[in-house]
């Protein structure tokens, strides 16, 4: 059974929701900012592959749900869980991104260790991307945080 621990990661990106939006469904501006490749955009229903060239990983990616501007919500990673990225247009210029990761089958030690990743990683996504999207800026965060060099 799932351990209802909700994490939650969250920044305003100067740019309009729609752009901040697409960021995250086209792999072409993804891998600007994140993962290194995908094996396509996120879609209604549709699965893809994640892939983090440098650390020699992948994360299979299961869209469950695509509300355009509002909401993508994916399972993904080993355990599965759900992470939602909600998108709120402040106004024209500016959008609240909040990621949330949820439903997460851990207890204990494993539990936190989990939190304290993904707090971390999704934080460093959040970064990157508001550093590529407001000052078009490839700051490597991902790539960077950790060895080798």
């Amino acid at each position: 059974m799932p351990h209802p621990v909700i994490i939650e990661t969250q920044m305003m990106i100067r740019q309009p929701v729609r752009q901040v939006f697409n960021a995250f469904i086209d792999p072409e501006i993804t891998t600007r900012f994140w993962f290194s490749s995908s094996t396509g955009k996120l879609q209604q229903d549709a699965t893809v592959i994640w892939s983090w060239d440098k650390y020699q990983v992948s994360a299979k990616v299961s869209v469950t749900s695509i509300i355009p501007d509002q909401l993508i919500r994916i399972q993904w990673g080993e355990p599965s869980t759900t992470v939602d990225f909600i998108f709120e247009a402040l106004n024209d210029t500016q959008t609240y991104l909040k990621i949330q990761n949820y439903n997460i089958p851990l207890q204990g030690d494993e539990l936190l260790a989990f939190v304290i990743d993904s707090t971390g990683g999704f934080t460093t996504v959040l970064d990157s991307l508001k550093a590529y999207l407001e000052h078009g800026i490839q700051l490597n965060l991902v790539h960077d945080k950790y060895p080798p060099f």
